[in-house]
């Protein structure tokens, strides 16, 4: 089959579309699935650059996210039959599993959703990582409650703009920044009330501004650095910030959320699969499962911002370095 495989840690120039022989099935309960579209996230470049988790095993297939048919089932699976569309989020991070940027791999069944019926294969491989982070980190790890305020960094972005639509689904007021005008008028389609052109406006005063100087209950970081730093000055008084993100922050910024009482948080949704945690990896399957109900029932719409053929993984790897994207990059598997 073809696939693109990671040879080492480094640049773009490390992946190589190349020829490999079909994946087998490995047990009773797993799927062989025909990938027809991969989504590509922001940590397929972090494992691209450190040689995956287990850069001892390259080289590797990267992608978490994919779309596909099922074309050959185990003797004990239940929850498919073959011709079956599904989407998932599994491997691509080095070890067993692998990933999806290539034209078959296999999943046990317990980790696929059934695909949405209204949704292309491209679309369908744009879902499942950026909406099992938003849930988790909203809802798990910040416990957003109904009629909450909450402030969502660079919300135009693949998580950003999936976040809005789950704080909306739970009745929040969401401030969100983004990057242009254009990106505003995006953020207010899917729910926001309030973007925040960070070029324009100090995004710390404009929120305390929005709340008469309280500050939002939740904020929810996608950035790092600087801006998740100072996002604890807009966070009210007893507030929690979850970030994605490996942070360092001055003590100053520290002296402000202990001063607030904030919870700082984190969410790393890889957790469950890098740690071969079954129940965990079940849970988020059972998020994405309601992520199929509800862009069925069309409360819930993914950004696929631009499409590459699979040869071209490197093209899209350096799309998203460049930062300031808007939705999701896709590979399309034919």
């Amino acid at each position: 089959m073809k696939a693109v495989l990671l040879k080492k840690g480094g640049g773009s120039d490390m992946l190589e579309f190349t020829d490999i022989p079909e994946p087998e099935l490995t047990g009773p309960e797993h799927i062989r699935v025909r990938l027809r579209a991969a989504g590509i996230n922001p940590v397929d470049i972090k494992m691209r650059q450190v040689g995956t988790l287990h850069p001892d095993k390259l080289p590797s297939i990267l992608g978490c996210d994919g779309a596909g048919e099922v074309e050959e089932v185990g003797e004990e699976v239940i929850r498919f039959k073959v011709g079956d569309d599904v989407y998932f989020f599994n491997g691509g991070i080095g070890g067993p599993e692998q990933g999806n940027y290539a034209e078959y791999t296999v999943i046990h069944q317990d980790f696929a959703s059934r695909k949405p019926e209204n949704l292309s294969m491209t679309e369908a491989a744009a879902v499942p990582l950026v909406w099992i982070t938003a849930n988790e980190a909203l809802l798990k790890r910040a416990g957003l409650q109904k009629g909450q305020t909450v402030l969502i960094q660079a919300g135009a972005g693949g998580v950003g703009h999936t976040a809005i639509q789950v704080a909306r689904l739970h009745d929040a007021r969401i401030a969100t920044t983004v990057s242009s005008r254009e990106n505003a008028d995006f953020v207010r389609s899917l729910g926001a009330d309030y973007p925040i052109n960070y070029r324009e406006s100090d995004f710390v005063e404009a929120v305390l501004d929005w709340t008469n100087n309280l500050g939002v209950d939740v904020v929810f970081d996608t950035v790092g650095g600087k801006p998740y730093c100072r996002s604890f000055a807009a966070a009210r008084i007893y507030g929690t910030v979850v970030t994605l993100l490996q942070t360092c922050c001055e003590d100053e910024a520290l002296d402000t959320a202990r001063n607030r009482n904030l919870s700082l948080a984190y969410e790393l949704m890889l957790t469950p699969m890098h740690l071969g945690m079954t129940e965990g990896r079940k849970a988020q399957r059972e998020i994405l499962d309601e992520a199929t109900r509800r862009i069925e029932a069309g409360e819930i719409r993914i950004q696929v911002n631009q499409t590459f053929p699979l040869e071209e993984a490197a093209k899209a790897h350096q799309l998203i370095e460049q930062g300031h994207m808007k939705g999701k990059i896709v590979l399309e598997i034919s």
